[in-house]
């Protein structure tokens, strides 16, 4: 018995087929490496407003109301479509306040604005050793916090459970009666 010969033709469809799956392979490999490979959001405090303030000196009561407005630039080729999901305010570890974030989607290489209102009563707070000081100096530091949970979609038909951490620090100065924030985030896929 002699070894079967394939014929030519097949021989060159069958070379031809291997190099077209390798070099899709090579694509779709870069392809995730480069353009499909998520990358961090940019998240900025766009303007974090002081709406109200009222301070009774005796019986000490103090209530702040800040206006939050946070823009996402999402660098992406994949939306990221969010769930429902609350920002944490704290006073140096203790919870000042809390507001709800509704779900919405951020597009692809695109750019979304999430807004809020946050009321934090301070009396809560008094009890922090550092309270006094910070508030007689005019400036009160506050963290906030927002965890968002959601799927990303690529081509309408990739999707990936997403988590994004989000932290800025707030500086409230009460004379001036104005916030400067530095925030900072990160995602996990």
């Amino acid at each position: 018995m002699g070894c079967i010969q394939i014929p030519r033709g097949i021989k060159i469809c069958l070379i031809v087929t291997a190099i077209l799956i390798a070099a899709l392979a090579v694509v779709v490999l870069v392809l995730s490496l480069t353009i499909l490979k998520p990358k961090q959001p940019k998240i900025s405090t766009k303007s974090v407003t002081l709406e109200y303030i009222k301070w009774v000196p005796f019986p000490f009561h103090l209530n702040v109301t800040l206006g939050i407005v946070v823009s996402v630039d999402n660098p992406n080729y994949g939306s990221f479509k969010y769930d429902n999901s609350t920002a944490y305010i704290t006073y140096r570890g203790v919870a000042a306040a809390d507001a709800p974030i509704e779900h919405d989607t951020i597009p692809a290489r695109g750019s979304h604005e999430i807004s809020t209102t946050v009321v934090v009563i301070v009396d809560s707070l008094t009890s922090s050793p550092y309270f006094w000081a910070d508030f007689t100096s005019g400036c009160m530091n506050f963290t906030s916090s927002t965890t968002l949970h959601g799927k990303a979609t690529v081509f309408k038909f990739l999707k990936k459970k997403v988590t994004t951490y989000s932290t800025c620090d707030l500086s409230v100065y009460i004379q001036a009666q104005n916030v400067i924030s530095v925030c900072h985030s990160k995602v996990k896929y």
